[in-house]
Formats: structure tokens, sequence, C-alpha cells
């Protein structure tokens, strides 16, 4: 309230909210792909790493798992950090620092600093991505946070694929003679761009009571999740030692402490770091569990086909890569879709995308099983494309879904937090029990027979995906 210089009181207007522009909207799904890319640009540049690193197949796999554990176990730190200091500062010095860690990883001199550097990229990301979802969220409402959403999941889906295809392209380039190094070094431009645009485009939101940080439920959840992902991705590799059995022994007894302090948070009315009265929303709790087997079955996938076609078929990267290619196409065409198909049929729309989804990991693995190992494009193209459409009518959805406009805007950094947390810690633990469970058939079954039953075990993730999302709402908000 102000006075006129006649006296007359007047009312200050409010400030106008903060709204996400489409350079804005741009910028966040730069920095939404980013991450995404780097966890798969390494499966097919694996061989190459070893080669001139001379890692062991230990070493070689922490080179995918430091980054996928350190970013799973800070993700929701990372929701919670922007919500206290601002969304667009933290996506901002996230972006940096993914920038500067990308360029570690591309000039490490040794395996142990290229996980070193690996760890601190998946850091990185974590400060970054969950700003993305939260300022989605904050600065977009109705229709057009549904556009938003839905371009999202399609940049979450098209990423991993589009990461794996990127990465044998890079690698066989050789650019300037830097070999797989290029994977990482061709971050840095991107993420100088990005930054430039975020600091013009980008909106400053974050929550208008922001809580301190939840201490105790930050340690617990790095605990459980390191309890469970350490060993599930070192324990074939190292032969399995006692270690192992210990960690995964305390993970249940972790989980159970975290949940009892996250409880006691929530009734005391404080903001923990993940508040359990968050999954009251049907749609988000649902929706989470759905996210589990999709990613769980897609990352081990991409794992597995990549070290198959290159060292089982004899693919060079360019081609292993490519060969995915069809999955890619026919995702960003269906993904495009998916809004429109959403609201004209409902959320059965991922139900008939796990339907599809299974149809293409048939095809594919009657592939494998009649002309292995004469595999590539032309005989992987009908089923990686009828599988790319199936998950492009499932991970969009499934995102808007999950944050449809039940998770209020001030806990907009905790839902995508969770959000990517979920999806994050799916994605390590596929790679790590599907791929454990390839690699150590093909002593005994030869890689042809091994990856049928990779194949195989796949098609039970997706049966529970399309099973668990006949429980979904009917109806998307």
């Amino acid at each position: 309230m102000t006075e006129t210089l006649t006296g007359a009181p007047t009312v200050r207007a409010p400030a106008a909210a903060p709204t996400l522009t489409g350079p804005g909207l741009l910028t966040v799904l730069l920095a939404a792909a980013l991450p995404l890319v780097d966890f798969f640009i390494v499966n097919v540049a694996l061989p190459a790493i070893g080669a001139d690193l001379h890692a062991s197949e230990a070493v070689l796999e922490l080179v995918v798992a430091g980054y996928g554990v350190t970013y799973a176990v800070l993700l929701v730190l990372g929701g919670r950090l922007g919500d206290l200091f601002g969304r667009r500062r933290l996506f901002i010095a996230g972006m940096a620092a993914f920038g500067v860690t990308s360029l570690a990883c591309g000039l490490a001199p040794g395996a142990w600093s290229l996980v070193a550097a690996r760890a601190a990229q998946g850091a990185s990301a974590a400060l970054m991505l969950p700003q993305v979802l939260a300022t989605i969220q904050a600065t977009t409402t109705g229709g057009r946070r549904a556009r938003a959403m839905s371009l999202y999941g399609a940049t979450a889906g098209l990423s991993m694929v589009i990461g794996q295809i990127l990465g044998g392209v890079l690698v066989a380039a050789d650019i300037a003679g830097t070999g797989w190094r290029s994977i990482f070094l061709v971050n840095v431009p991107v993420v100088v761009l990005g930054l430039v645009l975020a600091v013009r485009r980008v909106p400053d939101t974050r929550s208008r009571h922001p809580e301190p940080v939840d201490v105790p439920g930050t340690v617990l959840l790095a605990v459980a999740l390191l309890a469970l992902l350490a060993p599930l991705t070192e324990g074939r590799a190292t032969g399995w030692p006692l270690w192992t059995w210990l960690s995964l022994a305390v993970f249940p007894v972790a989980t159970w402490a975290f949940y009892a302090v996250e409880r006691r948070a929530d009734r005391l009315g404080r903001t923990p770091l993940l508040p359990p009265s968050l999954f009251a929303a049907p749609s988000l709790r649902r929706g989470l569990l759905i996210i589990v087997p999709f990613s769980l079955g897609f990352s081990g996938f991409m794992f597995v086909i990549a070290l198959s076609l290159q060292q089982g078929a004899g693919l060079g990267p360019v081609a292993a890569g490519l060969a995915l290619a069809p999955m890619a196409v026919s995702f960003l065409l269906v993904s495009l879709a998916g809004p429109r198909l959403i609201a004209r049929f409902g959320t059965r729309v991922v139900a008939t995308g796990s339907v599809l989804q299974g149809i293409g990991v048939l095809l594919i693995a009657l592939a494998v099983w009649r002309d292995w190992p004469q595999l590539g494009l032309g005989t992987l193209l009908p089923g990686a494309a009828v599988a790319g459409a199936g998950q492009a009518l499932q991970l969009p959805n499934l995102m808007r879904i999950v944050l449809a406009a039940e998770v209020p805007s001030a806990r907009a950094g905790v839902g995508s937090g969770v959000l990517t947390t979920t999806q994050q810690a799916s994605l390590a633990l596929g790679v790590a029990t599907l791929g454990a469970l390839f690699l150590s058939l093909i002593p005994h079954l030869g890689m042809r027979d091994a990856l049928l039953v990779a194949l195989v075990t796949q098609l039970g993730a997706i049966l529970v995906t399309g099973l668990l999302s006949l429980r979904l709402p009917r109806e998307v908000g």
C-alpha cells in the first residue's frame, strides 16, 4: 500500500508470475537431454575406452556406474536446493559444472581419473536436471504445462536412444584424433550455448516457503541407494566379495530407517527430503511404480544390445549405433502424437504402448534367433521401429501423468526430484541386473542365447509395465 501526491492510497499490483517462453523451454529441454545422452553414450564406446586406457571390466563398469550412482543419490537433494536457493541459480551452476566435468572426462589420463570425473559429472547432472521439471511446473499451467511435460518426456526417451547412436558415430569419426574422448568433449560447446540461453531466457523461481535441507533424510537416502546400486553394479565383475553381500543386507535397514525419519518429519509439519504425503496423489504413486520396470528393461536392453552388436555380431561402433536408428525415428514421430492420443483415449494409451513394445522386442528376438550373427540395420529395423513406437506411447505420457497438476508448485523441486531419482535409479539397476545376467550367461550359453535370455527377461518387465498401467487414473490432468 502506498500514497499518491494527493494522499489517496494506491494498491501496488502483485508481481506477475514468471512465465517460461518458447526459447526458455528449449533451453531447459536441452539441459534435460544432456544427462540422459551421457548415461547411454558410453555404451558403444566402452570397448574403445578399455583398449585405450587398459581398463579392466570392473573399472569399465564403474565408468558407467559411477555416473549413474552419484546422479541417482543426489537428485532429490538437487531438487530441494533449487527450492531453497532458486531454481535458475542451481540450473546455471549445475550446467556449468556439467561442462567442466565433461571436459575432465574427455581429458582423463587414466581409467581411474575417468571414473572420478564421471562420478563428478553425475553429481553436476543431479544439480541441473531437477530444476528442469520444477521450472516447467512453476511457470506453466493448463494446456501449456501438458505440452511442456509431453515434450520433456519425448526429449527424455529420445535422448536415451540418440545417446547410443551418437556415441558410435563420434567414436568412429575420431575427430582430430580424439577417439572416444569426443563423446564427452562434444558436451562443452553445447553447455556454453545452454548457459548463454539460460542467463537470458530461463525465469527464476523458488519455493515461497523454503525449508532447510533434511540432513538425516539426505544421508539415509544416500546410504540406501549406495547400498543397493554399488554391489549390483560391481558384484559380478569383482566375484561377489563379502562387502557386496553386507551392502545388500544394509539396504532394507537403511530404507526402513529413511522411511521412518521422513514420516516422522512429515507428521511434525516439516518438509522432509521425500515427503510420504506426496504419494497420496494416485497418479504420482502409480506412475512412479510403472516407471521402475519400464526404465529397468529399457536401460538393460540398450546396454546388452550395444555389447552384442559389437562383440558378438562384429559390427563397428557406427553400425552398432545406427542399427537402433529406426527406434529413435519411430519414437520421435509417435511421441509427437502422444498428447492428442492421451486427450482422446486417456491413459489406456500407455497400456497400448506396452503391447507395441513387447511386439517389437519379440521381433528383435526373432531376428537374433534366425540371423545371428548377421545382425544390422536391415534385420533389426522392424523390431526396433515397433519397440520405439511403443516406448513413445509410454515414457512421455508417464512423465506427464506423474506430475499432472497434483504436485503443488511449492513442492515442484521435491516432485521432480522424486521422479528423476526413480527413473535414474531404475536405469542404473537395469544396466546392473540385466547386464550382469547377460554377461554371466555368455560363458555357458554363448552370446546369442545369452542375448535371447536377456530379451525374454525384458519382456517380463514390459508385461509388468502393461499390467500396472491398467491401474492408472483414466483421465490425465
